[in-house]
């Protein structure tokens, strides 16, 4: 997966509001990105992009490096 396919994560997401799904699977609803960026802080978790066509993209609050390496099991 090369770095273009990688979704946003953190601080690398640009949209000034976010729709957010929690670590649960829960709808927050749309916050700002600092705000989902601080509750995904909180869990010890990160705020990962993945939908970023959508309006607002939405993000959810999940352990990044558990998603990459499913994604990479998926891929192969």
């Amino acid at each position: 997966m090369s770095k273009a396919d990688e979704p946003r994560v953190n601080s690398e997401i640009t949209a000034a509001s976010i729709r957010l799904v929690d670590q649960n699977g829960a709808m927050v609803g749309v916050v700002s990105v600092n705000e989902g960026i601080r509750l995904a802080d909180q869990a010890g978790l990160d705020l990962v992009e993945i939908s970023p066509g959508a309006s607002p993209p939405v993000c959810k609050i999940l352990d990044y490096g558990k998603y990459r390496y499913e994604a990479q099991k998926r891929a192969h």
